[in-house]
């Protein structure tokens, strides 16, 4: 066949594709996008030959600038410590960021995600006033940190603004803590209509919406606020009994109840967290369409419990996952912890796999679609979609003599990240060896943001 001087080609022993697992695959790559896909087929003269591919992973819940907090809440306090102390670690780290802060900041979180096999991040931003809590000259310029962080990284990028603008439901006044978050709807219409053109020449970019919470909105911002954009709307839910317990006192409802029931959700929509719902709210989710956003490494590390995995499965729910507040970046790791808090609870094995199914291949695939689903993206290698994927290291001693979901379940559950040799961002290479092409300018420079944050 005749390749475009703008197209790479390249040729695998084998991949994951929508449909399964294909042996020798061509895969025709021209500006950034998949062209052609020929299974089945030899090494052809000007193919690069490489090993298995896998679609990248969508990351659909980011707090990037919390990278940089990583490890200083792990000390106990004189009370019980929980979200809510930590909360307040947080709100201490945050009040020093700036936009060149939150670049260096964000630029590692990346780095670190397309290292683990992540090739797109859903940014659940909320930080976007200065540290007196007054707007910006640019009032995108934190957003601006984070658009050049993706472009530096190469990751894609499903930007998330947030609406906040009250501290508990019912609409009570902001505190402190949260003057850099806080707009109201003029206001955040006018962040909507400059991110539209900041976004612009991100290859691939997607700008969604993110009311908070629902303690963080009324009910009638949350109504304008999904009609204010048209691509997806996230919001933080049923994290923590305590936040059920106030939004029972407030409404007499559930926090997913009450959504389900007055909010028109649909596949647009993805619930992070959800960790409390009671069967029925579970039932009624799975079959909303929209998408439940997992991130069990942070939710392990703030002691939020365990999301009610089994049966929203078994109700057809999809589910994606994300990294959260970024204490540990790592794709596998999310997927692994995920299937062993079922594990510790259920006390029996495999327990989010279909009889006779692998647990890996189970998890990975359903990560890649409702993570794609959940933050406005194509999902997995298919004619028209960027060429995000990643291609594992056939010599780690962890992948030896295994084939199709095999490789996934050893990928998952024995090597981890460390058998991501390679990944690509639309057609481009910038992973090799595990490691980041750029990994060293930008970690260094985050070493120094860092040196001077917590001086």
């Amino acid at each position: 066949m005749t390749i475009d001087p703008r197209s790479n080609s390249f040729h695998f022993a084998s991949a994951l594709l929508p449909d399964g697992w294909v042996e020798n695959v061509q895969i025709v790559v021209a500006d950034g996008t998949i062209t052609s896909i020929d299974p089945g087929i030899p090494p052809q003269s000007g193919d690069e030959r490489l090993g298995v591919a896998l679609p990248g992973l969508p990351n659909l819940h980011s707090h990037a600038f919390q990278r940089g907090m990583a490890g200083l809440a792990e000390r106990r306090g004189a009370s019980d410590d929980s979200f809510w102390t930590w909360r307040e670690t947080m709100y201490r780290f945050v009040d020093r960021l700036t936009p060149d802060h939150l670049q260096a900041i964000a630029a590692l979180a990346y780095v670190e995600m397309l290292e683990s096999g992540f090739t797109r991040v859903g940014e659940f931003h909320y930080l976007h006033h200065d540290r007196d809590g007054r707007a910006f000259a640019d009032p995108v310029a934190m957003s601006a940190a984070i658009v050049a962080a993706a472009q530096e990284s190469g990751i894609a990028l499903t930007h998330l603004p947030v609406f906040y603008a009250h501290a508990g439901f019912g609409g009570i006044a902001p505190g402190e803590g949260q003057r850099r978050f806080i707009h109201d709807l003029d206001s955040f219409g006018g962040l909507l209509e400059r991110l539209r053109t900041l976004l612009a020449p991100l290859p691939d970019a997607v700008l969604g919406i993110a009311p908070h919470s629902l303690r963080a909105v009324t009910p009638e911002q949350l109504g304008r606020l999904a009609t204010m954009a048209d691509g997806p709307v996230h919001i933080h839910v049923a994290e923590q009994v305590r936040e059920v317990d106030d939004c029972i006192a407030w409404s007499g409802q559930r926090p997913v109840e009450w959504l389900l029931a007055n909010m028109p959700i649909d596949r647009r929509w993805c619930f992070v967290h959800a960790t409390h719902m009671t069967g029925t709210e579970t039932q009624a989710l799975a079959t909303s369409g929209a998408v439940a956003g997992l991130c069990p490494i942070t939710e392990a590390n703030l002691g939020d419990g365990l999301f009610p995995a089994p049966a929203f499965l078994a109700a057809g729910g999809l589910f994606g996952i994300g990294s959260d507040s970024n204490i540990l970046i790592d794709a596998t790791e999310e997927l692994r912890l995920l299937e062993y808090g079922q594990r510790l609870v259920a006390r029996g094995r495999n327990i989010l796999a279909p009889t006779g199914g692998s647990i890996g291949g189970t998890l990975y695939r359903d990560a890649v679609r409702g993570g794609a689903q959940a933050l406005g993206a194509p999902a997995g290698l298919t004619v028209g979609a960027p060429a995000d994927f990643l291609t594992l290291d056939d010599t780690h001693p962890s992948l030896t003599r295994r084939k199709g979901d095999a490789l996934l379940d050893s990928h998952v559950f024995a090597a981890g990240r460390s058998s991501v040799d390679s990944l690509w961002r639309r057609g481009r290479r910038l992973v090799e060896k595990g490691r980041h092409i750029h990994r060293d300018f930008i970690a260094a420079r985050y070493r120094d943001v860092l040196t001077d944050l917590l001086a």
